[in-house]
């Protein structure tokens, strides 16, 4: 959707989308009181096939998926032995094939192993990424930061595109609704566009991490809040479940994701990776996702300490930010995490809450 007039091209992780169509903050409002379709067609695709699909991925994911109902979405990730995040999956079955949609430039190494991990199980894996697309229906989401109010998909403006077979698939999410057609089709959704800009200031708003952007090679599940929405905590084994159990039962992760308020004063956001400091100099963490809101102003998300006291004043990038917490220090040991996303539906096949 680059050939739209007034498209401007993102940049890394965003390459090959539109950042915006001339007016990113306009874009933000018209997310905030209605529908907009956010081209997302840089994210990679995957089908995987076969009747053992779903008891297979339930083995190797963190997500209770061996009776995901059809039409159902989930979300799931694949951990290092060492319970670090790898691949983060938003994923949906229609009772012949589970859809899959991930970050930019990771579908190929999510099929490599996952094909490495075949053995004698029936299934197929095939990474579609380009020849299907993912566009998203996104809001109505609140002004100040929050969720889309649930949306039945069969209620949805995709789905006579999924009944006419336009659509492959269509999954819930926190900001809309996830529709995979091909790339002609994108255009067919009709509705007012928004960019990456607009959506990811929604998103931060909400204080939802990206992995890739909020993380790094050793984020643990907990960390980051995924354990609540991500991870199925009644499950059998899989790679990397020792230590997500251990920090339920037993401890508390090493680092907290907060969310930055940012001095509205200074002219520039920070820079992804850039250091979070105390006021002394000290590092304590990192800067994620930055963006400026229509009505927040500038916010972001960063990893920091888990000792890092939740009233201490920071310094992402060197500008000066009041911190909020998102996972609270004492995350772990089954204490619950509050991310307010309740009005994302489960999966149909539940989890279980901390």
């Amino acid at each position: 959707m680059l050939d739209i007039e007034g498209a401007v091209e993102a940049s890394w992780p965003d390459e090959g989308v539109a950042a915006h169509y001339g007016d990113p903050m306009r874009e933000q409002r018209a997310m905030a009181e209605g529908q907009v379709l956010v081209d997302r067609s840089n994210r990679g695709v995957v089908r995987i096939t076969g009747q053992d699909r779903l008891t297979w991925l339930h083995s190797l994911t963190s997500q209770h998926l061996e009776r995901l109902a059809p039409g159902s979405t989930a979300e799931a990730l694949i951990l290092s032995p060492q319970g670090h995040l790898e691949h983060y999956l938003t994923l949906t079955d229609d009772g012949t094939a589970t859809w899959v949609h991930v970050e930019p430039g990771t579908a190929q190494a999510l099929v490599g192993y996952l094909d490495s991990m075949r053995f004698m199980m029936r299934v197929e894996v095939e990474d579609l990424s380009g020849e299907l697309v993912v566009q998203t229906l996104a809001g109505p989401v609140p002004a100040e930061g929050g969720f889309a109010a649930r949306t039945d998909p069969a209620d949805s403006p995709a789905a006579p595109l999924l009944a006419d077979g336009v659509a492959a698939a269509v999954m819930t999410g926190p900001f809309g609704i996830d529709v995979l057609v091909k790339p002609e089709a994108a255009g067919k959704l009709g509705t007012t566009v928004a960019g990456m800009w607009a959506f990811e200031a929604a998103r931060i708003a909400g204080r939802v991490p990206r992995p890739g952007l909020d993380t790094d090679h050793k984020t643990l599940p907990h960390e980051v809040g995924l354990i609540e929405t991500a991870v199925h905590l009644n499950k059998g084994c899989y790679r990397g479940q020792e230590t997500v159990a251990r920090i339920h039962n037993l401890g508390h992760p090493p680092r907290r994701l907060v969310f930055l308020h940012l001095d509205g004063s200074v002219d520039q956001l920070p820079a992804h990776g850039s250091p979070v400091t105390l006021a002394d100099g000290t590092q304590v963490g990192f800067t994620g996702s930055a963006a400026r809101h229509f009505e927040l102003g500038p916010i972001g998300l960063g990893l920091i300490k888990r000792t890092v006291p939740v009233d201490a004043p920071l310094l992402a990038d060197g500008i000066a930010a009041a911190q909020e917490v998102i996972v609270p220090p004492d995350a772990g040991a089954n204490v619950r995490l509050t991310l307010r996303r309740a009005t994302v539906p489960p999966p149909a096949a539940g989890r279980k809450l901390l």
